[in-house]
């Protein structure tokens, strides 16, 4: 394997591992900044406010978005065996 190959692998594995985690984050920041809103507007500050919105959220959120993960890790796992084979 040259480092023109282990290159390209390790591009292709860190742009999955970016696309797999942009939409958790982004669902976690819109339900922070909501709650943020609601605990300036209401002037309550009690930290569990701004945890358990957050956690339930993203068990909801990883439950819905983990077929699509799926797919898209088998996807890449299928590429990635037959581009070994090829290489081989």
């Amino acid at each position: 394997m040259d480092a023109n190959t282990s290159s390209e692998l390790i591009h292709g594995a860190l742009s999955l591992a970016l696309v797999l985690a942009i939409p958790g984050l982004a669902i976690a920041f819109v339900v922070s900044l909501v709650t943020g809103l609601l605990q300036a507007v209401t002037q309550i500050q009690d930290q569990s406010l701004t945890v358990v919105p957050r956690l339930l959220v993203g068990l909801v959120a990883a439950l819905l978005l983990l077929p699509w993960m799926l797919d898209r890790l088998t996807a890449y796992t299928i590429e990635l065996y037959q581009s070994a084979s090829t290489t081989l």
